[in-house]
């Protein structure tokens, strides 16, 4: 996958912060032609010093590139979207790495870019920031979300490819609204779960006291409450919608809880964590069964779409992607169905 019809791909990354910068050191040491770009100017001499190509000019830095990624904080990505745009060829492909899709897709959209725009959101991270915190590894097994589009299937196929080439990560196809739906239960509410009980021990008059004692429950339930808090802020505010809508579901169930302590109901407190246990169970241990589909590469790709968001729907995941004269071949994975109770 680091070859394109026209000859070898050349990428840029715009934002080399941890995920941009995890992106860019991996495709320069898989041997990618890419450039990078930062507003930092430290930034940028860092990435020269590790011998890869930092224009101080976002423009130079995009021009003649076949594949950019941004990376940069989610208000910046829309217009960041549009300056790449006007000066790359039209066969460029961008993507993105914010963690909402919804309204950046939409601007795409009304642009007339999702023909070339892909937007994507790999779920990998740590606590760590900017591009000396840079994991080429960080991806390997992760889930990357990209969301496909029928006039940009040519464009998802490339990066598909790529991902799972590359990077070594699993493909999630969805589309932006699934996505943030997902999100909102599985990144976004542990954010502010996190933040709040990190938060409401440091109000506490028993403040140190906590610190004094906190085993792996309290640093495992607060780890990603040390993320920058302007990261965080953002990506909730960009998701807010769909935030507050699960965050009624926790609470509803967190709710059943303290309900049980209350009427001091022992039965309903075990089956409520019973539930909960089951779910995170489930979590370590995912049977998924592999299958090939091969689809035409030319016509209205409705089937192909259609079986790439069920597949995400599902739960599932692509770990191949090939192009071949006329077809395109899907390796996917998806869970074993349940079996009876």
């Amino acid at each position: 996958m680091r070859e394109r019809p026209g000859g070898p791909l050349r990428a840029a990354v715009v934002g080399t912060g941890l995920i941009g910068g995890s992106i860019l050191v991996r495709l320069h040491e898989a041997g990618v032609d890419v450039a990078g770009w930062d507003p930092d100017e430290a930034t940028r001499a860092e990435g020269r010093r590790r011998g890869i190509a930092f224009p101080d000019e976002l423009v130079e830095a995009v021009r003649d590139r076949g594949l950019v990624f941004l990376c940069g904080p989610l208000p910046t990505l829309p217009d960041a979207l549009v300056t790449v745009a006007a000066h790359t060829p039209e066969g460029c492909v961008v993507t993105d790495v914010g963690s909402t899709k919804g309204g950046l897709a939409a601007f795409a959209v009304e642009r007339g870019l999702t023909g070339r725009f892909v937007p994507g959101h790999p779920m990998a991270g740590t606590e760590r920031f900017g591009l000396t915190a840079a994991v080429p590894a960080l991806f390997e097994g992760a889930a990357w979300v990209l969301c496909p589009a029928p006039e940009g299937i040519d464009a998802f196929r490339l990066l598909a490819g790529l991902v799972v080439d590359v990077f070594a990560a699993r493909v999630v196809p969805m589309s932006p609204s699934v996505h943030d739906a997902v999100v909102a239960l599985s990144s976004h509410v542990p954010h502010l779960l996190a933040g709040s009980l990190a938060g409401a021990v440091a109000r506490s008059d028993v403040r140190d006291a906590v610190l004094g004692l906190a085993a792996g429950s309290f640093r495992d339930g607060t780890r990603i409450a040390g993320t920058p808090a302007k990261r965080t802020a953002d990506m909730l505010f960009h998701n807010r919608e769909q935030v507050v809508r699960q965050l009624d579901r926790v609470r509803a169930f967190l709710d059943e809880l303290s309900a049980a302590l209350v009427r001091d109901d022992l039965d309903a407190l075990v089956e409520g964590y019973r539930q909960a246990r089951d779910l995170r169970t489930a979590l370590l241990d995912r049977d998924l069964h592999a299958s090939r589909r091969e689809f035409p590469t030319s016509g209205d790709h409705a089937d192909e779409i259609a079986y790439l968001l069920a597949l995400g729907e599902a739960g599932g995941h692509l770990t191949g992607c090939r192009v071949g004269p006329g077809t395109v071949a899907y390796t996917g994975h998806l869970p074993e169905p349940a079996g009876p109770a």
